[in-house]
């Protein structure tokens, strides 16, 4: 009884910062950078697949008087205006389909397009484009049609020049046998990145044996990667994330992979 207690207050936890994050993010005027951010030059492109549609954040709704319908025909959906960014006043948040917002991962919210989705954005001002994931919803500021990450901004050149014109494409991915039959859903959380391989996988050993879970470095371009992982269940990845960054890892975030 005491363990379904505490799952149950724990996923009221979750509701109510979702809902917080969701209603009050857009009443901040500013966001800022990571204080010391990490490179993401060698953060690639969302690899666009196919993903079936979040049980939560794909209902219509109503928000400051303006009523929002999600977009039901996504094929050659495109939408011209302005880009904005959001960043380390909601890295570690949940976004509104209940993961962990990511400011390094190439992702993005938007008002109406289901979640999850893949959209090309194109900076019309310099041609640069990227491919993100939706994955929340907002903005909700007049004249501003979709939020970058952090990283997703940089790439593109948002981030610099604070808001850009962009193009928007709706990316269609259809659904393979694999994705019927084997295709399953795991969580990775990154603790860190670091240069020193040895601190790297020290690190990753004591966290590992800690928290009770794999651990492994991955190195890539001299950069070592502290990965905790993977989890099956979202939920447990979270409680984890959130553990780490009030303990010091305020820059670790939870990845997601395909296990087939």
């Amino acid at each position: 009884m005491k363990r379904i207690s505490t799952y149950l207050l724990f996923t009221l936890l979750l509701v109510l910062v979702g809902c917080s994050s969701s209603t009050n993010r857009y009443s901040l005027n500013d966001d800022v950078a990571p204080e010391k951010p990490l490179s993401v030059a060698h953060v690639e492109d969302a690899h666009p697949r196919y993903e079936p549609f979040s049980r939560s954040g794909n209902r219509d709704y109503t928000l400051r008087g303006k009523d929002y319908k999600i977009v039901k025909e996504t094929k050659d959906f495109t939408q011209t205006g302005y880009a904005s960014w959001y960043g380390k006043k909601f890295h570690g948040h949940l976004t509104s389909n209940g993961e962990v917002y990511d400011m390094y991962s190439m992702s993005a919210a938007h008002k109406t397009l289901p979640i999850p989705s893949y959209v090309k954005v194109t900076n019309t001002a310099n041609s640069k484009t990227v491919i993100v994931r939706v994955n929340d919803r907002g903005p909700f500021h007049d004249g501003r049609i979709i939020d970058l990450s952090y990283a997703a901004a940089y790439k593109l050149g948002v981030y610099q020049a604070g808001t850009a014109p962009v193009k928007v494409e709706y990316i269609t991915t259809a659904k393979t046998k694999v994705d019927q039959a084997y295709s399953k859903e795991e969580y990775l959380i990154q603790v860190a990145a670091v240069s020193d391989k040895n601190k790297a996988e020290t690190l990753a050993k004591q966290l590992g044996q800690s928290y009770s879970i794999n651990y492994s470095v991955q190195t890539t371009n001299k950069i070592n990667r502290i990965m905790l992982g993977p989890w099956k269940d979202q939920n447990s990845a979270n409680v984890v994330l959130l553990k780490l960054q009030s303990s010091g890892y305020r820059t670790a975030f939870m990845k997601h992979q395909t296990r087939k």
